[in-house]
């Protein structure tokens, strides 16, 4: 018996079986979207109640949302008999029951579902068939199985393999079909486990950090429901890219954003050489000693008059108070807690004097004028902005906050050369983003999520890593990145020091080597730069050959190239370097495409990529554009080209007139 059995081989009426199944599902699903937008909210009680379960109904439609052209289900699992669980199993994307509750479909992650991804001759897991199913557009075509009893090998997957390599356009698709072994297990790590993935190009890291989120959610949904789960990535076209894959999943409850959108959006330029500096660690301690350099020593104490009395709290008592609260606690509940402790022994002089003063009589006290004044003198109210403002338009104030943490020269570069006037009309650059949350967080407590997913995580610095943990600080993480991809001048070279950053020091690094989606020859040639790039890692693997797959043309216009691709089916990105892009445009004024926009989805078929906005981004016919001006551009330019050229899934062309960079030989 032939370890894969195709449709062609079996009668058509196994086939119209599943196809009827497959039918009746759908019929299930749009009854169950009908049944969820049939309730009503009134019998909540009050409005706050009625407003909170409309957004959660209205959430449940949205998830139960059905799309015609994605498969329902993708695969079925025959069962050993001798369980409680069904001996036939089909599974798809989302959970699917008749009017019995019979269930029609079990969603991927199910904890019986995991055979699908796990099982193998070797372990069964109780499966004796695995059925994959083949499909054109939202039609069942095809079907193929594995036996998995009978302890023979089962080979490679057709219906797999074509689920892999499909052209695709338009944004990123989920891969809950094609999701393989050591994937799985990333995505069913527990809650508590903080993952941190090493991905070369077309491991499918990124798509096994959504699903990762996915699966969580579907595990712990009512306490994520409530702590909440968020997605960073590098751009907004990052986001657009990977915006349908939760929702194709039914997760419509995920917040999506950048590290600019989380810290603010702050857009003055700056010398990558300063950034840098703003970005190391060791501002976190320049940025807490700055913010209690504003304390002042209490020289005096405090007199409280109420009507003939006068109640006096020593100077050195002050001072006590000062002591123990500065340090052991954040700025603005210190802050509170001092007017607080003033008031509280103005209430002790006042039952001293025979009166019987309650809490309301405390609280009034500590709004008093001369407590607020006091208060004010030795610990002032500021804003992360101020703070911030003047360690970069004082010498001598930086000077004391910094100690010996940055050097004299780091000191000078941190200094505005020309200060601004004040605080409010300062205007901040990214890396200052990172210091401002820094010092908002030892104001005030960051709040945490239940879980964070980050991407690109190679080039984030340590200030910005610090900002993210503090989103994580009571939950867990899913880091995801290459570190052959780093373009940054603070971009790592230890994913351990982005854990300690993070403040996920117990997180656990797996490495993903293996790429489904990245022809072979195309990621051979891409790899000739990791020894000069990131010599410590392993080359990538691909299980595609893709023989043919790469050119490389000395002359020739971008316009011929992309005719000659448009032809084929599939998206196409032009990535140039970023200063060519009005000029590769006006190249294919005679074509029909788009820029790519960081802030705007495009729908066109054929994208101008700039070289610097291409990661994380996956195009089936890649065309790169002057390799030796994209390594010129900025001072990692050799981990620029590496991201650009293993952007390809399908075909990759590389045009250059002028020589090509050294590592890529002729």
């Amino acid at each position: 018996m032939p370890a894969h059995q195709l449709a062609p081989d079996i009668p058509s009426d196994v086939l119209a079986a599943e196809q009827t199944h497959l039918a009746e599902s759908r019929a299930a699903l749009k009854a169950m979207r009908a049944h969820a937008q049939s309730l009503s909210a009134d019998a909540a009680g009050d409005w706050v109640s009625q407003q909170i379960l409309q957004s959660l109904l209205d959430q449940r439609v949205a998830a139960l949302a059905d799309h015609p052209d994605t498969p329902l289900f993708f695969g079925r699992l025959d069962r050993e008999a001798g369980d409680d669980l069904p001996v036939t199993i089909y599974v798809g994307r989302r959970h699917v029951h008749d009017g019995t509750s019979r269930p029609l479909v079990i969603d991927w992650r199910a904890p019986v579902s995991r055979a699908f991804y796990q099982a193998s001759p070797a372990d069964p897991m109780r499966v004796v068939r695995r059925r994959r199913f083949g499909y054109h557009g939202g039609a069942l075509t095809a079907f193929e199985d594995e036996p998995l009893g009978e302890g023979s090998e089962v080979g490679p997957s057709k219906i797999l393999t074509e689920e892999i390599e499909r052209p695709r356009t338009g944004p990123m698709r989920d891969i809950v079909a094609t999701i393989q072994p050591d994937q799985d297990e990333i995505v069913r790590a527990t809650l508590a486990q903080t993952v941190c993935v090493q991905g070369a190009p077309g491991t499918g890291k990124t798509a096994v950090g959504l699903h990762r989120a996915a699966y969580l959610l579907f595990t712990h949904r009512e306490r994520l429901a409530r702590s909440g789960v968020m997605i960073v990535g590098p751009n907004r076209a990052f986001l657009s890219y990977i915006s349908s894959v939760l929702p194709a999943l039914g997760e419509v409850k995920v917040d999506q954003t950048t590290v600019a959108g989380l810290l603010g959006e702050h857009a003055a330029e700056e010398d990558p050489m300063v950034a840098a500096v703003k970005g190391d660690a060791r501002m976190a301690p320049v940025l807490e000693r700055a913010l209690w350099m504003h304390i002042v020593k209490p020289e005096e104490g405090l007199v409280f008059t109420k009507g003939a009395y006068r109640f006096r709290v020593a100077d050195y008592e002050v001072r006590e108070m000062v002591a123990s609260l500065r340090g052991t606690t954040r700025y603005l509940p210190g802050r509170a807690a001092l007017a607080q402790r003033l008031a509280h022994q103005v209430l002790v002089r006042m039952e001293q004097r025979g009166e019987s003063p309650d809490d309301r009589v405390q609280d009034a006290v500590a709004r008093s004028k001369p407590v607020k004044q006091l208060v004010e003198t030795v610990w002032p109210k500021l804003t992360p902005e101020q703070v911030l403002h003047r360690l970069l338009s004082d010498p001598e104030f930086l000077l004391k906050a910094a100690k010996s943490d940055l050097s004299p020269d780091e000191q000078e570069m941190l200094l505005w050369r020309k200060p601004y006037r004040s605080w409010k009309s300062a205007k901040w650059s990214a890396a200052d983003a990172a210091l401002l949350d820094e010092l908002r967080d030892l104001m005030e407590r960051t709040p945490s999520l239940g879980h964070l997913v980050v991407d690109e995580a190679q080039d984030l610095s340590e200030m910005q890593l610090r900002a993210l943990g503090r989103r994580c600080r009571n939950g867990s993480a899913t880091v995801l990145g290459d570190l052959a991809q780093g373009t940054t001048p603070w971009s790592t070279s230890s994913w351990e020091t982005v854990l300690k950053h993070l403040g996920q020091d117990e997180g656990e690094v797996t490495e993903l080597t293996l790429g489904f989606r990245v022809p072979r020859e195309v990621l051979d040639y891409a790899a000739r730069l990791l020894p000069s790039i990131a010599p410590e890692l392993a080359a990538p693997r691909s299980l595609r050959p893709g023989a043919g797959s790469l050119t490389v043309r000395a002359g020739g216009t971008v316009a011929e190239a992309a005719r000659q691709v448009l032809a084929r089916e599939g998206s196409i990105g032009v990535i140039v370097p970023d200063a060519m892009v009005a000029a590769v445009s006006e190249s294919l004024s005679g074509l029909p495409h788009a820029v790519l926009d960081p802030d705007a989805t495009q729908e066109h078929r054929l994208l101008i990529v700039p070289a610097t906005l291409a990661k994380g981004l996956e195009y089936d016919h890649v065309i790169v554009v002057e390799p030796a001006d994209i390594v010129e551009a900025e001072p990692r330019g050799l981990a620029r080209l590496y991201v650009v050229l293993t952007r390809a899934v399908t075909s990759l062309t590389v045009l250059h007139d002028r020589p090509l960079p050294a590592q890529l030989g002729a």
